[in-house]
């Protein structure tokens, strides 16, 4: 397989075309404007990756919710928002040609306390990440009405999110947020059609797609971000993705990511694994293979893509003919967010990532988010990129940016 491949066209299931088979994959860029709406930052932000070649680009988080947010500078949408920063960010992502979807989600039980706000989830089974556990706010369960009205939620921001100008919506049903809570054992522990069997535990992303379907238009795309697995024992496995896939099939998805993890098993920033003091490239194809066999639509897959060889294997089908069809890009895009044009250019350009070696998993994981993060506020601001930023300083940076940024979500708040 030669690099042609990575910029070959593909058709979705609605007819779409995606221009080449790269993502901007979502990062949270908690670069937020007064009032949690879009600004010239975001919209800067985003324009460079369009500008860069991408065929697909996702937004970071938007909330369905202004009291469940994953960080204090997250972009709300819901009914009544003035859409005028949304129409003009949905336009920068659009430019040369990219197709741009707009990631949704609630957060569940992983809130941050600093937000003081009360965190909701399946059931009251608090998150427990050793000693920062007093970081996240204790959650009570949702009730069945505020379950359906969390649902019909999603399907007013995807509507709203069209209106827009936005080409499609993600639901977020990974890295341990609410529709993953939902799907976790572990976390889980309803006794009503909203738990117990994995299609019970199925249920609310199954009826969100089907309130979100009803709600947009047929060329609209609808996709979903799935953890593999949680990378915890007992929890959700990646026979139950496949499980969950054979469902998805019927519900008109359009393109279904696979990542993996949480905040307690932080796999998506590659420190699940006890060998993670060396570098793990592509670390959800093996799994995405899998559950391309059971799945109509085309699979992506997101994690450790940095270097262009790396993203021809990750295209590359097995003996029986079963892969990934698109391929998220994260961090790399980052530090070079024109990557896919150099790459295209003949430029077998590596971006090369510093490997975390902490003993603290989480730790390392929020090392690895904030900095991250500094990359991302600097190119919402023009800034030229730093290659390497000291993940210690990050850290600290980030906390003390967060902690600006939540006493401001916190007026907005009490005023709103």
């Amino acid at each position: 397989m030669n690099d042609e491949t990575l910029f070959s066209q593909l058709e979705l299931p609605n007819g779409i075309i995606l221009k080449n088979r790269l993502c901007k994959a979502a990062m949270e860029e908690n670069l937020a404007a007064e009032g949690q709406v879009p600004d010239e930052r975001l919209e800067r932000l985003y324009r460079g990756w369009a500008d860069g070649g991408v065929g697909l680009i996702l937004t970071g988080n938007v909330m369905i919710s202004p009291s469940a947010v994953t960080g204090p500078g997250a972009v709300i949408l819901e009914r009544g928002t003035d859409l005028t920063p949304f129409r003009k960010w949905a336009a920068a992502g659009k430019a040369n040609g990219a197709q741009f979807w707009m990631q949704i989600n609630h957060p569940g039980r992983q809130l941050y306390a600093s937000m003081d706000e009360q965190a909701v989830a399946p059931s009251a089974v608090a998150v427990d990440v050793g000693r920062f556990s007093n970081m996240l706010a204790q959650p009570r369960e949702l009730s069945e009405a505020e379950i359906r009205g969390l649902i019909d939620r999603f399907a007013e921001t995807a509507a709203l999110a069209e209106e827009a100008g936005f080409t499609g919506v993600q639901l977020h049903a990974a890295h341990g947020y609410l529709i993953s809570q939902f799907l976790s054992p572990l976390v889980n522990k309803r006794t009503d059609q909203w738990g117990g069997s994995l299609e019970n535990r199925a249920r609310f992303l199954f009826e969100a797609i089907k309130a979100i379907r009803s709600v947009v238009s047929s060329d609209f795309s609808v996709a979903v971000k799935l953890n593999s697995a949680d990378f915890q024992k007992g929890g959700f496995q990646v026979e139950d993705a496949m499980e969950v896939t054979r469902v998805l099939n019927d519900l008109g998805l359009d393109l279904l990511e696979l990542s993996g993890g949480s905040y307690e098993s932080p796999a998506m920033y590659g420190q699940a694994s006890e060998t993670s003091s060396s570098r793990r490239e592509a670390f959800f194809v093996d799994f995405a293979r899998q559950v391309a066999h059971v799945a109509r639509m085309p699979i992506m897959v997101t994690g450790g893509i940095y270097r262009k060889s790396t993203a021809i294997e990750a295209l590359e089908k097995d003996e029986a003919g079963f892969g990934v069809s698109v391929l998220g890009i994260a961090k790399a895009f980052t530090q070079v967010p024109d990557l896919p044009n150099r790459w295209q250019n003949g430029k077998t350009l590596d971006v090369e990532m510093p490997i975390l070696s902490w003993k603290n998993k989480t730790l390392a994981g929020l090392a690895a988010s904030a900095s991250a993060r500094r990359r991302l506020v600097r190119l919402g601001y023009g800034k030229s990129v730093e290659r390497r930023l000291s993940p210690h300083f990050s850290l600290v940076w980030d906390r003390l940016r967060m902690r600006r940024l939540t006493k401001r979500y916190r007026r907005w708040r009490e005023c709103s």
